[in-house]
């Protein structure tokens, strides 16, 4: 089977070279099929024009560049739109997601429907201790609200088959930022599909700017929350 490995950007050139890089180092001498699809939502510090200088002759490597909207859900949603494999893996550019361990997350789809890189199971973390405390609090309070048995519902590093995939109504989950990926695992979870959770550390970022304001972020996160526990209250999201 084809793996896509869909990567959104925004002012990420100095990280999505090596990215690209280290995900060939660790897929190629396992004879995998597989594609990576860079959506950039047209960086201006030169991300797009990065991969087509570095990877543009490389037919494994698919760019698009996204003039009109920005956004990481939206972004997502346009790689699961604009991509052929039949596995999906979805991942950060900022090194906080370890290619390393995508090998698993394919090899473990065959036992379950989505596999999750996650910070809070055994030899999980973050190198950021404030913000790894700050999310697995967070954490719990899903957990609470939702009856999930997800540690991490924040992640964003998952892979999954197309079809269980496309098979839920993606325009209900698809918006905003990394809400998305809460708004997924409660639909998921709601399907009765089968979640595995392994281990990944995030390391500080060496390169580049977080796009992630932690208050702004908590703030939207928790909306998204609260406005999905009254959808499923009310069955109107399903």
């Amino acid at each position: 089977m084809k793996t896509s490995i869909i990567l959104p950007t925004y002012n990420e050139k100095d990280n999505i070279v090596e990215l690209i890089q280290a995900i060939f180092a660790t897929l190629r001498p396992l004879d995998l099929d597989f594609e990576v699809m860079v959506v950039d939502d047209n960086s201006p510090d030169g991300t797009a024009q990065a991969v087509q200088q570095n990877f543009g002759q490389n037919g494994q490597v698919r760019l698009w560049v996204r003039a009109g909207e920005r956004g990481l859900a939206t972004a997502l949603r346009y790689g699961i739109d604009h991509s052929t494999g039949d596995i999906l893996v979805f991942m950060d550019t900022d090194f906080n997601h370890d290619p390393a361990i995508i090998p698993q997350m394919i090899k473990f789809l065959e036992y379950y429907d989505i596999i999750i890189g996650s910070r809070f199971v055994m030899a999980g973390g973050m190198e950021d201790r404030f913000r790894q405390f700050s999310s697995l609090v967070y954490n719990y309070g899903i957990r609470f609200l939702f009856g999930t048995p997800v540690h991490d519902n924040l992640s964003g590093f998952f892979s999954i088959y197309r079809p269980k995939l496309t098979a839920l109504d993606l325009d209900q989950i698809y918006y905003g930022y990394g809400d998305y990926f809460i708004r997924l695992l409660m639909v998921a979870h709601k399907r009765g599909y089968h979640m595995l959770e392994i281990p990944v550390f995030y390391r500080l970022r060496t390169r580049g700017h977080s796009k992630t304001q932690f208050v702004t972020i908590l703030t939207q996160y928790t909306r998204a929350i609260l406005a999905l526990r009254l959808k499923l209250w009310t069955g109107r999201m399903r």
